[in-house]
């Protein structure tokens, strides 16, 4: 990749505000069969541990993500990148934003399910580094389907190592 592609890629990640929810909603009925509705985002952004960012390039709204704060972790509630924008290192950005919030003292992981016939994100994720780590049993209220769950843990040598087996290839093989 040249240096006038990677200038091309770069988002500035900034806080979701209300003006940036037209481009969101397109992003969103772009990415999923099933997708939030503009209450979905607002019922999740109204509470105080939720929190809403956008990837923003010169051309509009990039991508974005949903996450909800607990004490331990943070969950990721939604995430999409827009189709004609992917696999330009945007998604890869807003991940690095998140994994920066990280701590070994306070929030130590990541946690998202994926649709188990989700496998760009789930491979998106992996590449990440992410692990599966378990299976949810009809997860979604739309279909059947199951979710992986998915995480990543901080580690403060930041080798990249993962110490802990993935849990979905020992489930299924």
């Amino acid at each position: 990749m040249s240096s006038n592609q990677r200038e091309q890629t770069r988002a500035h990640i900034r806080w979701m505000i209300r003006r940036d929810m037209p481009e969101v909603l397109d992003i969103e009925a772009a990415s999923f069969e099933f997708p939030w509705l503009e209450e979905d985002f607002i019922r999740c952004l109204r509470q105080r541990n939720c929190i809403g960012m956008v990837a923003e390039q010169d051309v509009g709204i990039a991508g974005f993500m949903v996450y909800e704060l607990s004490k331990t972790r943070l969950h990721v509630l939604n995430f999409a990148v827009a189709p004609r924008l992917r696999r330009q290192g945007v998604g890869g950005q807003m991940i690095t934003k998140l994994i920066g919030k990280l701590s070994s003292q306070r929030r130590t992981r990541i946690v998202l399910e994926v649709r188990e016939t989700n496998l760009a994100a789930q491979l998106f994720f992996r590449a990440c580094g992410f692990r599966a780590i378990s299976v949810l049993r009809n997860f979604y209220e739309d279909t059947p389907e199951d979710a992986y769950l998915m995480q990543y843990r901080y580690r403060a040598d930041r080798s990249g190592a993962y110490d802990s087996t993935d849990q979905i290839t020992r489930l299924a093989g």
